[in-house]
């Protein structure tokens, strides 16, 4: 074996020990993937999930210069096809491997970005904000279960921007409370937290519905290889979304909804039956 491969081994096991640690469902979702494809969306996973942590977490640091050195890192990396950041490493072998636009990359920093300033959104910013942190994640995930095939990819697209949509939407609402008081964000265009009321809430949750109904055609038609961990992804916050719909509006703003791990594996369950009959 030679030294870089050894690396490549090395930074291989940090991308899958963060999604593994920050991601118990996530990870879930991963290893019911074909095996080929689970350190491919771990990498991918591990730029994400470090950017989010310097947007959301490192508040005594100075975030924006940490955001802009980890996006020049970030393109150095791929350019040289070397890092010494172990998670950068494994993104660029993913990112030149899998062919993944440098416009979704240059996409969700512009995202990223806006999280260091914007507090509130408009329709036009909240698309925006929407397609950089969530829907350019589900393309660059799609560019990895279609190996190459571009016109699977381009068929596949707007199904995986709504899948990402509606995981990101969910998050929103399941956290309102969290990045509100803790980051003094609201994502939702037209909504006030001090104000917000039911009739927000279920133009929301309707929104939401129909990114999910949109995602799950195109879940039907992926490659067999990635199609029934994506599923079990979709069940897994479909429950949520589900669970956060029958909640009253003035719960949500003080407490974060979860699903038990007991409902996860039933969820699990249900999907391996949907899946064996081949009715997803």
């Amino acid at each position: 074996m030679s030294s870089i491969q050894l690396y490549n081994q090395v930074t291989a096991v940090a991308s899958k020990s963060t999604t593994l640690m920050y991601s118990t469902s996530f990870s879930m979702a991963i290893k019911l993937l074909y095996k080929e494809f689970h350190q491919p969306i771990y990498d991918v996973y591990g730029l994400v999930r470090f950017a989010d942590e310097i947007v959301d977490t490192f508040h005594e640091y100075d975030k924006i210069n940490l955001l802009d050195q980890f996006k020049k890192d970030t393109y150095q990396a791929i350019e040289q096809g070397v890092s010494l950041n172990p998670i950068l490493h494994r993104f660029q072998i993913t990112f030149r491997k899998y062919n993944i636009g440098h416009d979704l990359l240059a996409a969700f920093f512009t995202s990223m970005e806006m999280d260091l300033s914007k507090q509130a959104y408009d329709a036009t910013s909240y698309q925006t904000y929407i397609y950089g942190s969530a829907e350019v994640v589900g393309l660059m995930c799609l560019h990895v279960f279609c190996e190459g095939n571009q016109e699977t990819y381009e068929m596949l697209m707007p199904s995986a921007k709504r899948l990402g949509a509606a995981f990101q939407k969910v998050n929103f609402l399941r956290d309102i409370k969290a990045d509100y008081e803790g980051l003094e964000r609201m994502y939702f265009p037209n909504c006030d937290f001090t104000n917000f009321k039911q009739a927000d809430k279920q133009a929301i949750e309707k929104d939401i519905h129909d990114d999910f109904m949109a995602a799950l055609v195109g879940i039907k038609a992926l490659p067999v290889k990635a199609r029934f961990g994506v599923y079990v992804a979709f069940k897994y916050y479909y429950a949520l979304y589900e669970k956060i719909k029958k909640t009253n509006h003035q719960s949500i703003l003080k407490k974060r909804i979860r699903i038990p791990d007991t409902k996860k594996l039933l969820i699990l369950l249900n999907a391996r039956i949907r899946s064996q009959f081949n009715v997803l």
